[in-house]
């Protein structure tokens, strides 16, 4: 028997030899031959090809079941009702002004649609009706409000949009139980060719985007090689090549490539590698929700169809009920094209006899066909289509907003006859992400002028004076100051005058300003400014900064000392000192743009860390026994600690106070970045129990609401304060995080 099978497994590897060499280097490579896309026919009998349904459908699973959590979470269900506040004068910024939010509690009904046909999609109940209910609502969501846009956001619509025209409900299912005809039947080819295409665009795309001078020179996310994840990049490179080598340069050349890795089988394995280890590290670094682990998804959809079978057939047969189908006995579908058997050995005509009966293409497998290659064309178009819509390039879109970094200063002036207020510039939103969007500033200056009349104000006229520094640049106004926005032209198909270019023949400044910047001492703050011909940069220098200074680096500028009505001339090279707690306005009179640089020393904060390095030192006397006089009453709490009992009128010295509360939040950061990882999944498990268990309180009472009608306001109230309830520790953090915050003012 032995020798039997010996000789039966050579004739297996023999045949199996010939049958390699007979397949073509384009077979073995891209999975079909030349003469498959040589004619229309054969193109679309090829997209029609039948699949094994086993990794469409692990991916369908996996894919709603990240929906699921994702809705929850980012797409912000569980504080849907601080979002969307009835009656509240809110500014919003939909894709299309008509949208309005419905009622609070109908949102939440949208929500919990999406959230059941995320479900349904997992676990391929009512498939097609459940993708319906997916991607109806959660399109409705994303174009209501621009300000929550990211690029893998517009992917996950995508793929839902993908999954509703696939039959990825033929393996593991509840409409396979349902249906025998559904359960493990073929799919054809051109599911899988979407969805791989799509996924290569993201790579591909977002690497052909970094090829850009800023990702290039490692300025976009220059801050990121600090992060511990590097470190254990520093034992062998130092910060300035992680960032220039790991960051960017790895970043680059992954992007670029990961989508050819893993369609190949000889690289696959190490794109696996690389791919997984890149989406773990932005799950750490990036607050991008289900993004990271969709991608991770999305890796096996590369591999051959049918790797679940041979998978799952290694566990124990006592789980097989359970488990995904491991026969690869398939059912044949309508949705395939099936090839004449081929002609040959008895063997072969016997096995002809079993397989499926040969059909010829139908309208709809054309038009399958021609909808694949009609929106693989649009995908690779998409991203440089900024052509159409002339408002998408702006200062902020000549770099990729997920490669940008940026740092923003501005305020908001509303005119009322002749006199000018100064307001807030987060008046009526709720987000900050639309400040640097033109089409966004349009819609937010016209909001508040519907809402300023409440507040006596009438006919109002609004300009924004808005900063950014793009990737470490100069700080740069973005929209022209002089123009009301409220009366201003607005089309997203033709360039707005009001919108400022990107100063990009001054980008060769940076590697000075890292020089300067080295030059100072750890006390001594610097701040890069250019600005245009014309315009002015009126700025306060809060008492705090006891010196600070201004100094041209190009260009000619006036600086005009408010109170006292005096003005400087200033060329490149020359500075002059400014004085504290008073405005102070710098012109740019040369013909070109203008650089200069404000120079400053936070007198009071370092006062206030010399105080901290005396106390620390006093503290520590005590301790060790080396102090021997006894410490005053409002020195005490150094020995004691600070009794979260204490007022602020106590005789505890504030300075005291600030650094005993300064100790107990560095021990609080310290305990966290020491806890075990059972402590720190027992934390992350606990936040995630609080936000989600809140969505679908919030959710129970919004529908009983709809149902019954709303109860009386003491019963509402006990339901959302239980509905409220946190962890009490997270509580007590957040608290006293709040309180001692910190705003940014300016100079």
């Amino acid at each position: 028997i032995a020798v039997h099978r010996n000789r039966l497994s050579k004739e297996n590897k023999q045949e199996a030899l010939a049958l390699l060499e007979q397949t073509s280097t384009m077979k073995r490579l891209f999975g079909f031959e030349k003469e498959d896309i040589s004619s229309w026919h054969r193109l679309v009998c090829l997209l029609n090809r039948p699949t094994d349904p086993a990794s469409l459908g692990i991916f369908r699973f996996l894919f709603g079941m990240l929906m699921a959590l994702d809705i929850t979470q980012e797409r912000g269900l569980s504080h849907l009702d601080y979002k969307y506040l009835d009656g509240a004068p809110v500014c919003r910024f939909p894709l299309f002004n008509f949208l309005k939010p419905l009622p609070m509690d109908w949102m939440f009904f949208v929500y919990f649609v999406m959230f059941l046909g995320a479900v349904g999609i997992m676990l391929g109940c009512f498939y097609r009706l459940a993708c319906l209910m997916f991607i109806s609502s959660y399109w409705y969501v994303f174009f209501l409000d621009k300000t929550t846009w990211n690029n893998h956001s517009y992917l996950y619509g995508l793929i839902g949009f993908q999954l509703t025209l696939m039959d990825a409900n033929r393996y593991w299912s509840l409409d396979g139980l349902r249906n025998p005809r559904k359960r493990n039947a073929h799919v054809p080819l051109w599911n899988y060719t979407v969805l791989r295409t799509q996924i290569f665009i993201v790579y591909f795309i977002a690497g052909v985007k970094k090829l850009d001078a800023d990702w290039v020179e490692g300025y976009s996310m220059k801050y990121l090689a600090h992060h511990w994840l590097f470190d254990p990049f520093k034992l062998i490179l130092p910060v300035e090549l992680i960032n220039l080598m790991v960051v960017h340069g790895g970043g680059l050349i992954l992007d670029l490539t990961a989508g050819y890795l893993l369609f190949f089988d000889a690289t696959r394995p190490v794109a696996f590698f690389f791919v997984s280890y890149f989406h773990c590290m932005n799950s750490q670094l990036f607050s991008i929700g289900m993004f990271s682990y969709t991608m991770l998804a999305t890796s096996p959809l590369f591999c051959y169809p049918d790797w679940p079978r041979r998978f799952f057939g290694r566990f124990p047969e006592f789980l097989q009920p359970i488990l995904p189908f491991v026969s690869p006995a398939l059912i044949p579908s309508s949705s395939c094209v099936y090839p004449k058997p081929p002609s040959g050995s008895g063997e072969q005509q016997e096995e002809a006899h079993a397989a499926p009966k040969p059909t010829t293409p139908r309208l709809k497998h054309k038009f399958r066909a021609i909808f694949t290659i009609l929106y693989i064309m649009e995908q690779f178009f998409l991203p440089y289509s900024h052509f159409l819509t002339a408002f998408t390039i702006n200062v902020n879109t000549d770099s990729e907003p997920k490669q940008t970094s940026a740092q923003t200063f501005g305020r908001g002036i509303a005119g009322l006859k002749g006199k000018l207020r100064q307001t807030s510039l987060w008046v009526f939103t709720q987000s900050r992400r639309w400040k640097d969007h033109g089409d966004m500033l349009k819609q937010y200056a016209t909001c508040l002028s519907e809402n300023l009349p409440r507040f006596n104000i009438s006919d109002p006229e609004i300009y924004f004076d808005i900063w950014v520094s793009i990737n470490d640049r100069f700080q740069q106004r973005i929209f022209d100051p002089r123009v009301d926005l409220v009366k201003a032209d607005w089309s997203p198909f033709r360039p707005n005058s009001w919108l400022m270019p990107l100063l990009v023949d001054l980008s060769p400044w940076r590697t000075k300003f890292e020089e300067i910047e080295g030059s100072l001492d750890n006390q001594t703050e610097v701040v890069f400014i250019a600005d245009f011909p014309g315009l002015y940069l009126e700025n306060f220098v809060s008492e705090d900064l006891g010196n600070t200074s201004v100094q041209v680096l190009e260009g000619l500028v006036n600086v005009e000392i408010v109170d006292e009505k005096k003005n400087y001339s200033l060329q490149p090279g020359e500075k002059m000192q400014i004085p504290a707690g008073a405005y102070h306005k710098v012109y740019t009179v040369s013909e070109g743009p203008s650089c200069y640089m404000y120079i400053y020393v936070n007198t009071t904060e370092a006062e206030l860390q010399r105080n901290f390095t005396k106390l620390s030192e006093l503290q520590e006397k005590v301790r060790n026994g080396t102090e021997t006089e006894p410490l005053p009453p409002e020195l005490q709490p150094l020995i004691t600690g600070l009794d979260d009992q204490d007022s602020d009128h106590s005789v505890i010295d504030p300075v005291v106070r600030l650094f005993l509360k300064r100790q107990k939040r560095m021990q609080e950061v310290k305990k966290r970045r020491e806890a075990s990882m059972v402590e720190r999944f027992q934390r992350f498990a606990s936040k995630k129990y609080y936000s989600i268990r809140r969505g679908f309180l919030m959710t129970a009472i919004a529908l009983r609401n709809l149902a019954v009608g709303l109860p009386p306001l003491e019963q509402l109230t006990r339901e959302v304060a239980y509905a409220n309830m946190k962890e009490p520790e997270t509580e007590t953090n957040q608290d006293e995080r709040l309180k001692d915050e910190v705003g940014h003012g300016e100079l």
